[in-house]
């Protein structure tokens, strides 16, 4: 990520979704034009989801991941820019590998590949994707992994897995740096032992109870060691639900919370505010809350 002065680094998830709170209209579109310059200089990094249609109407609109995070990419220079996360079976690896190829290029080397393994499976429907068991999906995100790392360091790459392979795949320009891959995922038996086997950043989603952060922790790190990994390496990631502060008590109870996190081994925090309409709470929360981190 961004080199940062604060223990906590903070990431603007922006929603590529419009629903009726939004009156229909893409918020990140206008969050682009409204929101994100008074936001994003008091974050590291932005975020935006994966999907193709709403959840409340399937008629509400959901901008195309990829192209919106590019579009914003060339509009807001000075952040990191990561999915929330793909989900990986709605492109074929090597067209992701290049794809991040030309995102990290273009962007100067501001990409982290957020991935999972994908979990909405009437939407691999309506468009046709498959949408295999949990075991496949969680092998095929590792092989793509392994096909993505493949294409970003080497010429003529060639890979024969399980589930696909890749022969003479170049994908030049190659990413300088090669992208951090972020895997999103929460499955004990197969997600968070895969995040310690190959992933840079951790995206856990929630934290839960102590007992509950513990040992799901301890299964990313158990994972890592077995595979020959520092499991400090492994950065952490959470997102937060939160309203933007209207009062300095709503503040406070932010601060406190975020302040908190480190100390659980958490690094990220992706802030998800919703649909603010007003930067005011957002310099508030830039005042209040980011500059006593």
């Amino acid at each position: 990520m961004r080199p940062s002065p604060r223990s906590l680094k903070l990431g603007w998830l922006s929603p590529a979704i419009g629903n009726a709170g939004s009156d229909h209209q893409p918020i990140a579109a206008y969050q682009d034009r409204h929101i994100l310059p008074t936001a994003l200089p008091h974050f590291d990094s932005l975020w935006l989801a994966d999907h193709f249609y709403g959840f409340d109407r399937k008629q509400d609109p959901f901008l195309e991941a990829w192209t919106t995070l590019t579009w914003l990419a060339a509009r807001h220079e000075n952040v990191m820019l990561c999915h929330h996360v793909l989900g990986h079976g709605y492109r074929p690896p090597a067209l992701t590998a290049k794809m991040a190829a030309t995102l990290q290029h273009l962007s100067g080397g501001r990409f982290i590949l957020g991935i999972g393994a994908g979990w909405r499976a009437e939407e691999y429907a309506a468009y046709g994707y498959p949408f295999p068991s949990t075991p496949v999906r969680m092998a095929q995100l590792e092989e793509l992994v392994q096909i993505c790392r493949l294409m970003w360091t080497q010429a003529e790459p060639t890979f024969s897995g399980t589930y696909f392979q890749i022969d003479g795949a170049d994908a030049p320009p190659l990413p300088d740096p090669v992208p951090p891959v972020c895997i999103g995922s929460a499955g004990e038996k197969f997600g968070l032992p895969l995040v310690g086997r190959v992933a840079d950043i951790w995206h856990a989603a929630r934290v839960g109870s102590a007992e509950d952060w513990t040992r799901r922790l301890g299964i990313v790190h158990d994972s890592a060691e077995r595979a020959g990994r520092d499991p400090a390496a492994i950065e952490v990631a959470i997102t937060l639900e939160r309203p933007l502060p209207e009062t300095d008590a709503d503040s406070a109870a932010l601060l406190d919370e975020l302040a908190g996190l480190p100390e659980r081994g958490i690094h990220h925090a992706v802030m998800d505010f919703g649909h603010p309409t007003s930067t005011e709470p957002v310099l508030r929360f830039a005042e209040q809350v980011v500059a006593e981190l």
